[in-house]
């Protein structure tokens, strides 16, 4: 009698040839590239560092392909893009202590936005380890203390056979849903020292499934079968897990409008009769939301972003589906479905009744012209008509990213994204000079589409250094550059709060030469040639800069009133 646990895999003879035969010269870094070979990557981002020396002489023997980024923050965010397109684990390759730290804001992002980045860091050699104070270049106490509150797991490695399974674990963590970035470490002898471990041929990781449980989807779908006004908030969780299709169904079935947050864009059809859009800081849209009598959060941990800044006080019953245990019900008490979001839409779908409700559109439509209503009282046609520029240089699949910057938070509520998984920007973490380099790592992911990057020029200062890395590898990217001479959100925010600005404005370098210098076509565009000027230099394969001069102003908040 044979039980399924007893089942071994046996290796092919090609395998079996390689373990007993390796070839001469292998290091520990030769494990960690064979180890991501065999798991299935195919790209790896990062940075050179003493210590870690030995992964990348190894890169030089394998047929992953690397992209070299100037700054470790920017090789982070590149993963996490790449990360984002692909929903495979992304690696991300760097150096002991400063580079390894460097790259925290970046993880911090990828975490909050479930981003799945594999990040392999080396330490200090091995007798180093344990806190003590040797003295090693780089050395911290506990460098992986510095990355446990950020990543979902951290894997130190001690020995080279501890190499492949430390990696493969770490795989399997960062694509379980929620996805995430996760961090290895392994010591400068143990990367550098000659290998007796056979070559690693197989490397199968199978990231676990979070179904939901059934007795508590039974009785979510009874709750929205008999609602008479229910809505549906979804999220990023809905984009990550790729139920933007199941989502659209459920909403159709219930007749229930639908309003996206801004990591959720394209989650659902902007134009769809059921789109409340993504309105999300408009007290329109939150008294409407409010008023459901059964709302369904799929995908949200309805955090400050999500919630008008937690002015949102929902009156009826909540239900929450959400991959994040920390997340669920974290804001508000509800129905808590801890699930993938795929898993549990389709769920529903098998279980809920079909509703009528011909009144649905038409109350979408009524807040909808609320809410433009309001916006057009406010004189704001220059942002509306930049905006819509952009929109319409943009083929529909090509995907965009978006640094924190006063164009990007009119996009998070006014931009159609035309497609799930297309937009996206930093607003997970919140952090400045997301993207461009974000934009690199997609256009490094799919180069059948021009991407866009659009940042102020505040952001744009971050990573400036990476049009050395676009023009190196010919990556597909036009960065879209508004130049508003300093901090323009802050400048903002600080005169409504005290009357004047401080620390705001910047000295900033002709961006057009800047571009040009490093080989990179720049233009300096208008409100008027935008449309025009981005359009073609989309068009044309390679990257390009495209400068905006112009001072852009925010619609006026509706969470203070």
């Amino acid at each position: 009698m044979t039980h399924d646990h007893d089942l071994v895999l046996r290796p092919t003879a090609a395998q079996t040839e390689a373990a007993l035969n390796p070839p001469p010269g292998r290091n520990g870094g030769d494990l960690v590239v064979e180890t991501l070979a065999g798991l299935g990557a195919t790209t790896v981002f990062g940075l050179p560092g003493q210590h870690a020396l030995g992964m990348f002489d190894a890169l030089r023997r394998s047929d992953l392909r690397y992209i070299g980024l100037r700054v470790e923050n920017n090789a982070g965010f590149a993963a996490d893009a790449y990360g984002r397109i692909t929903g495979e684990a992304a690696p991300l390759l760097l150096s002991t202590g400063p580079g390894a730290l460097t790259s925290l804001a970046a993880l911090q992002e990828a975490r909050a936005a479930s981003a799945p980045v594999l990040a392999i860091s080396s330490q200090i050699p091995t007798a180093g380890l344990g806190g003590g104070r040797h003295g090693y270049l780089h050395e911290l106490p506990d460098q992986s203390a510095s990355f446990r509150g950020v990543v979902k797991s951290v894997h130190t490695v001690r020995s080279q056979s501890q190499i492949p399974s430390a990696i493969a674990e770490a795989w399997t963590s960062a694509l379980t849903v929620p996805h995430g970035p996760v961090w290895v470490e392994i010591p400068q002898d143990v990367l550098l020292s000659e290998t007796p471990v056979p070559v690693v041929t197989g490397g199968d990781a199978f990231p676990e499934e979070l179904p939901p449980r059934p007795e508590l989807t039974a009785v979510a779908a009874d709750l929205l079968s008999r609602a008479e006004r229910p809505a549906i908030i979804a999220g990023g969780g809905v984009v990550r897990a790729d139920a933007s299709g199941k989502l659209r169904q459920l909403a159709e079935r219930l007749q229930a409008p639908v309003v996206t947050t801004f990591g959720g864009k394209g989650a659902f059809p902007w134009t769809h009769p059921l789109s409340l859009q993504s309105w999300l800081e408009d007290r329109h849209t939150t008294d409407f939301l409010e008023d459901a009598d059964v709302l369904l959060v799929v995908g949200s941990g309805l955090g400050e972003l999500s919630s008008n800044y937690h002015t949102f006080k929902p009156r009826g019953r909540v239900v929450q589906i959400e991959a994040d245990l920390g997340k669920l019900e974290s804001n508000h008490p509800a129905l808590g479905i801890h699930a993938d979001a795929r898993l549990a839409l389709q769920a529903l779908l098998e279980t809920v009744q079909e509703r009528t409700d011909p009144s649905a559109p038409a109350r979408v439509r009524e807040v909808l012209d609320k809410v433009h209503e309001r916006i057009e009282s406010q004189e704001l046609t220059l942002e509306q008509g930049v905006l819509a520029s952009v929109r319409a240089a943009l083929p529909p699949g090509a995907p965009s990213f978006w640094d924190m910057t006063i164009l990007a938070y009119w996009a998070w509520s006014a931009f159609d994204a035309k497609a799930p998984n297309t937009m996206h920007s930093a607003q997970g973490a919140g952090g400045l000079g997301y993207g461009f380099p974000a934009a690199l790592g997609a256009a490094a992911a799919d180069p059948t589409h021009p991407v866009l990057a659009v940042s102020g020029d505040g952001g744009a200062l971050y990573s400036i250094a990476e049009l050395a890395t676009a023009r190196q590898y010919g990556l597909n990217v036009t960065w879209l550059i508004v130049d508003d001479g300093g901090y323009g959100i802050l400048r903002e925010y600080m005169t409504d709060a005290f009357g004047r600005p401080t620390a705001t404005e910047l000295t900033r370098p002709d961006y057009v030469a800047l571009a040009e210098s490093f080989g990179v076509p720049g233009v300096r565009t208008s409100p008027e040639t935008l449309e025009t000027d981005l359009a073609k230099a989309l068009a044309i394969p390679g990257p390009s800069v495209v400068v905006l001069p112009a001072v852009l102003r925010m619609f006026a908040p509706t969470h203070t009133e």
